[in-house]
């Protein structure tokens, strides 16, 4: 498939698409099937998650305590105001790629890059966490079965609980093999995958409302007495961990080409999803804090052994074949917007074609879906939860940065662009939007920013060395064409 021509605006590494060329209707392969329900639904897929019933555990036994539930809130409060510009470039440009298209057609190419790569990564790395998070959730099932696993294949090296000899563990094959399952699924055409999403997101918000409504019974008010046991910071730092859990819209608006009506439906999925997401996170964060106190509770499957601690071990069973199935959502979306990142950044020349390659009765990017859903089972295999949750966090934070800036730049610049959806209080909201992310930033560890800026070196040279040369921009437009045009 040869690269769409496009006359760019701008020069050199800052050329940026034309938006009025950016109709959603560019030759690629995909398949508009996509409602508001089912859009929504993607989008509380991807939210709702780990994040319940994975990392809250985690967070409040390690970093936050009872103040986990403030962690959510501000994580939450950030990813509103990220939230609302992603909702009004959505209604304006309904093409896929998300952030990545955003700020290709208003900051530049070379922001595009950086963002599109960063995004490979990020959205891989979450798929790899939302998987290690089910596979803690599946070996407590199997306990409760009275069933074990051999050691070397229970975990990632490293991860051994007390009991189990240092270096038995070899591999989180259950990991691995969640991972290839959804890029199966996702290989299998977009309008039933999306039923497939669906339905599960329906299960797994059900689940949660269950746990919420018994859990209320079993809450212990003196719980909640050392509220900050990690101290404010605590809660911060926490903030940072689960950010990742309240966005996943932003990998849902990389579907935008697959929407029936994209500019109408986009921008409400977006703002549903988040709202939904957030009242159910609040509520599970009271319950699981309230029933046990953070220093007893369980970071593999807090909700399982949470419940089985006040004699609702039944319950906790129920929970953990909840969470197995439910959290495929969550896999379902990233694995989709990371696939769709690329499958934009090698439609446009940055990345080989190869990659943009769809199957020609399915017309899903299979070759990218393959791609990422191995890289994203290698990485779920070998690495701890926290770790795999730390890269991905901080790519995320800078993406939302960008689309921030760029629904600012853009609505001062190009005020006559219709837009559906229009972000409120601008500017102040996407300026909040961008202190709390770049704020949150400065939580993340050292280790996270040092595989940041490998990647980014890595990023930097194959886009000088092959993108910045095969770009679509970079091909010189017809006589006829280049005659008529001219650069801001």
């Amino acid at each position: 498939m040869s690269a769409p021509r496009m006359l760019g605006t701008g020069s050199g590494i800052f050329r940026r698409k034309p938006i009025e060329e950016i109709d959603g209707s560019a030759a690629g392969g995909l398949q508009r099937t996509l409602g508001l329900r089912q859009l929504t639904a993607i989008g509380v897929g991807g939210i709702i998650g780990a994040g319940i019933f994975s990392l809250a555990g985690a967070v409040a036994n390690k970093t936050a305590g009872p103040a986990v539930l403030i962690s959510f809130l501000i994580a939450g409060i950030a990813s509103a105001a990220a939230a609302f510009s992603y909702a009004e470039f959505a209604g304006l440009i309904p093409r896929a790629g998300s952030a990545y298209t955003y700020g290709y057609a208003v900051l530049g190419e070379i922001v595009g890059w950086f963002i599109g790569w960063d995004l490979l990564l990020e959205y891989t790395a979450i798929v790899s966490v939302v998987a290690i998070g089910i596979s803690g959730y599946f070996n407590d099932l199997l306990g409760f079965l009275h069933v074990s696993l051999p050691a070397w294949m229970s975990g990632a090296p490293g991860t051994e609980p007390t009991g189990i000899a240092p270096g038995s563990y070899k591999v989180n094959l259950f990991a691995v093999l969640l991972c290839l399952i959804i890029a199966f699924v996702l290989n299998q055409g977009m309008k039933n995958a999306a039923r497939f999403e669906t339905l599960l997101v329906y299960l797994k918000v059900a689940l949660v409302v269950l746990v919420i409504v018994v859990g209320a019974f079993h809450i212990k008010t003196g719980n909640y007495s050392n509220f900050f046991p990690f101290g404010l910071s605590g809660a911060f730092t926490g903030a940072a961990t689960v950010f990742f859990a309240v966005f996943g819209y932003d990998a849902m608006s990389t579907a935008a080409e697959e929407s029936k009506d994209s500019q109408k439906h986009m921008p409400k999925a977006i703002l549903y999803s988040l709202a939904i997401s957030m009242v159910l996170y609040v509520l599970a964060c009271l319950v699981l804090t309230g029933m046990v106190n953070f220093k007893d509770i369980n970071p593999e499957s807090a909700f399982s052994s949470a419940f089985a601690s006040v004699g609702l071990g039944w319950l906790g069973a129920v929970i953990a074949v909840g969470a197995i199935i439910g959290i495929l959502t969550v896999l379902f979306t990233f694995l989709m917007g990371a696939t769709r990142v690329g499958f934009s950044m090698s439609r446009d020349g940055l990345l080989p074609k190869w990659f943009s390659g769809t199957h020609r009765k399915r017309q899903v990017p299979h070759r990218m879906t393959w791609v990422l859903g191995i890289a994203s089972a290698v990485i779920a295999g070998v690495l701890p939860i926290e770790e795999a949750a730390e890269l991905t966090n901080i790519g995320i934070l800078l993406a939302f940065v960008v689309v921030c800036i760029a629904v600012v730049v853009l609505r001062y610049k190009r005020p006559e662009l219709p837009r559906t959806f229009k972000t409120p209080g601008m500017p102040v909201v996407p300026i909040i939007g961008v202190i709390f992310s770049l704020w949150l930033i400065t939580f993340l560890q050292w280790q996270t920013w040092l595989r940041f800026a490998i990647w980014f070196v890595i990023g930097m040279a194959i886009y000088f060395g092959y993108s910045r040369r095969h770009s679509a921009l970079n091909r010189p437009a017809s006589p006829e064409v280049e005659s008529e045009s001219t650069s801001d």
